[in-house]
């Protein structure tokens, strides 16, 4: 009969490897090869020695811990409506585990019966979760139960439940389930000690709707960031894949250290990099949910970016790392305060923040009402500007709230080339914001003040950087912008005090990008 073999090296003595061969079919012992000493015995006792003994540290077996905790780890089966955006992920090289669309009925979505209302087609999906109370209360991923209409609970001994949504967060992707009952087996968040990277770690769920499937792993890294504001992940090499998303990540002695949520996967399998939000984060956030149903954060109503090493050396603040100001809210908590573009936030309440995430992390965990110190580098001072905090609008809201993309075409009637006044600057024709450039370039009226690029040299550090016509320049270094002129001036003024590059806030389609360091020619 055919066998399949598979060798692998299992340990070293004597500088010789010992190989064992694993073979299948029911009934065959293993062959094992042992390494030979120098008058041709073997080196190891068949009869005595073990083929493999664990180095300390290593369990020789997590049968134990899954025994103890597989019990509180659910399958969650739900039925919705087919949403095919609501199912893709917008993080470029991750997989969040959206599943298979099965419309029911087939794809026509159902018989019409001839009168062309054909039923919404229907998709069944299915996560993990786990019980975090004995009364029924179960965390898994947001994006498991998004959109659901209607959701199964099954537990490891095959009882199946109705699950109501308590509540859920985009913002770290967790929500939170109940079904009726006591009495159910759950688990707790492991908040005050952390295990290092490189310890041991398994992770309980249902792959690919095989339920109660366990893997193990180590942790790989911690503060890992892929692109959600909220959470910095733990990175884990326990393989987990679609269906997996909402199970639990344990520790060695059975304590939850992180809710499984991602996979990084050019494939859309595992390629053995998963992401867990921790403990702390996820017991904070379920306990808001099953408080009050939502979960509210601190907002200061400005737009920031990351200070970058060409930003920092542009406003003189060399090896700094910060969060700086590129917009304020008309209105807004921030502009109240005195908080202008260009400010580098460098510290949220004490706690040194070194890129926006972090500072929208720090900024998020006030309440609205809360006073929030900001320690701000401003031309070229330090200072604490206080914000109270309000309230942090969802995420469509926000989107809403940033306008629609413009068109940069020339409007009707605009002239064909904008006026231009002066010798260039910084390798651009600048031309002053008026009627006439408004309709060329559609720059709404919510532009209030700034000069406009005419055109870029293609060979210039600013079409290097992305600076195109139309651009509006409303800031150069700490000045203003009314004209060319002043551009000039403030280039003149930064050359003076030997900085290589300029800082300047752009606006693009009526929206703040980023400020831009430009560098200044010799």
């Amino acid at each position: 009969m055919p066998v399949n073999k598979t060798a692998f090296v299992v340990g070293a003595l004597g500088g010789a490897s010992v190989a064992v061969a694993a073979m299948a079919g029911a009934g065959m012992k293993l062959p094992i090869a042992f390494a030979q000493g120098p008058h041709g015995g073997s080196l190891i006792n068949a009869s005595t020695a073990p083929i493999f003994a664990p180095p300390p540290g290593a369990p020789e077996s997590f049968a134990d811990i899954f025994e103890r905790v597989s019990p509180a780890v659910v399958s969650i089966h739900v039925t919705s409506k087919v949403d095919v955006q609501a199912l893709k992920r917008s993080i470029p090289g991750f997989e969040n585990f959206p599943f298979e669309i099965v419309p029911k009925g087939g794809p026509g979505g159902g018989d019409s019966d001839g009168d062309d209302q054909r039923p919404t087609p229907k998709q069944e999906s299915s996560g993990s979760g786990f019980f975090i109370s004995q009364d029924g209360y179960i965390v898994t991923n947001n994006h498991v139960v998004e959109g659901a209409d209607d959701i199964k609970v099954v537990t490891k001994d095959g009882t199946e439940m109705k699950a109501t949504v308590i509540g859920r967060d985009e913002g770290t992707d967790l929500a939170v389930l109940k079904v009726d009952g006591q009495n159910f087996p759950f688990v707790n968040f492991e908040t005050s000690v952390k295990p290092r990277v490189g310890d041991w770690v398994v992770a309980v769920g249902n792959p690919f709707d095989l339920q109660g499937t366990a893997t193990a792993g180590i942790i790989s890294a911690y503060n890992r960031n892929i692109g959600e504001n909220f959470v910095d992940f733990i990175q884990i090499d326990a393989p987990i894949n679609k269906g997996n998303s909402g199970g639990p990540t344990f520790d060695t002695y059975g304590r939850v250290i992180g809710v499984n949520a991602a996979i990084y996967s050019p494939t859309g399998g595992s390629v053995g990099i998963g992401f867990a939000i921790p403990a702390d984060i996820a017991q904070n956030v379920t306990q808001q949910l099953i408080a009050k149903g939502h979960i509210t954060r601190g907002y200061i109503g400005a737009t920031i970016e990351s200070l970058s090493d060409d930003l920092a050396n542009s406003w003189g603040l060399a090896g700094r790392k910060g969060a700086q100001v590129t917009d304020v809210l008309a209105g807004g908590p921030a502009q109240k305060a005195g908080l202008a573009p260009g400010d580098v936030v460098v510290a949220v309440n004490g706690v040194p923040v070194k890129s926006n995430v972090e500072m929208t992390r720090e900024v998020a965990k006030s309440q609205a009402g809360d006073v929030i110190h900001l320690d701000v580098f401003r031309a070229g001072k330090e200072l604490t500007v206080d914000v109270h905090s309000g309230t942090r609008p969802s995420d469509a809201q926000l989107a809403q709230n940033g306008g629609a993309p413009g068109d940069d075409q020339a409007g009707p009637g605009g002239p064909e080339h904008a006026p231009v006044v002066g010798a260039p600057v910084l390798g651009m024709q600048i031309a002053p914001l008026n009627a006439s450039t408004r309709g060329q370039f559609n720059i709404p009226e919510t532009v209030k003040g700034g000069v406009v690029v005419a055109s870029v040299k293609g060979t210039s550090d600013a079409a290097d950087k992305g600076l195109q016509r139309g651009d509006v320049i409303v800031t150069a270094g700490n000045r203003e912008l009314a004209s060319a002129g002043d551009l000039a001036a403030a280039v003149t003024e930064w050359k003076k005090e030997g900085r290589t590059a300029i800082p300047l806030s752009i606006r693009r389609n009526g929206q703040t990008l980023v400020f831009i360091p430009i560098k200044i020619d010799g």
